[in-house]
């Protein structure tokens, strides 16, 4: 199996999963900007999409879209608990958070990543976005509940994660959301994450022990 990445993108989140259930894989890193892979592959030839994660199961067999990814990942191993069964209402509601996550809030993060620079105004406006995703996460998790979906750390915290983590990457302050920053902190103290952000080079592997 191997795993089609960009460093702290959210291909992390397929990554952190894979550890989590102790898959054997291969990471390839992807330079999206130059669409190829850091092999000097045409990574349009592996993925058209040309943005990542893309997960190539055995030759030739190449899933995309990160919450078809992660929900693959989850029903190899169901006795995991992952992700909740098919045909239940508790699968329903994580289908309901991966794609918020997918659609709203990592689309909010869209203008700092875009490749250009943006000036203040764009950044307030876009900023006002993001502030009102992250409210409803706040929401989300504000009846106490240790993860996204409830009791139990599932693919979607993993995807949530590394969306709300790039909130330090573009300075954005988390004070407002006491609830999600302790949530982040939370899912950051997990081992198979810390051993996923080593990996990836965004921490120290000392700073992980």
């Amino acid at each position: 199996m191997q795993l089609y990445f960009k460093p702290g993108a959210c291909s992390l989140s397929a990554r952190i999963i894979l550890t989590e259930l102790e898959i054997p894989f291969e990471s390839i890193e992807v330079i999206t900007e130059r669409g190829t892979t850091i092999d000097g592959r045409d990574y349009r030839a592996i993925n058209p999409k040309g943005y990542v994660p893309a997960l190539e199961i055995e030759p030739g067999v190449i899933v995309t879209e990160n919450p078809a990814i992660l929900q693959y990942l989850a029903d190899l191993q169901p006795q995991a608990g992952l992700a909740a069964a098919a045909g239940t209402f508790e699968r329903i509601r994580l289908q309901e958070w991966l794609n918020f996550i997918s659609s709203e809030l990592h689309k909010a993060f869209a203008p700092w990543f875009s490749g250009r620079s943006i000036d203040e105004g764009e950044r307030s406006r876009a900023e006002i976005i993001l502030a009102r995703r992250i409210d409803d996460v706040e929401r989300g998790l504000s009846d106490g509940r240790r993860f996204i979906v409830g009791e139990a750390f599932t693919i979607a915290d993993a995807y949530l994660f590394v969306v709300l983590n790039w909130a330090g990457f573009i300075s954005f302050s988390l004070a407002r959301w006491p609830t999600v920053a302790d949530y982040i902190a939370r899912i950051a103290a997990r081992p198979t994450v810390r051993a996923a952000l080593v990996a990836e080079g965004l921490l120290q592997e000392e700073a992980a022990q």
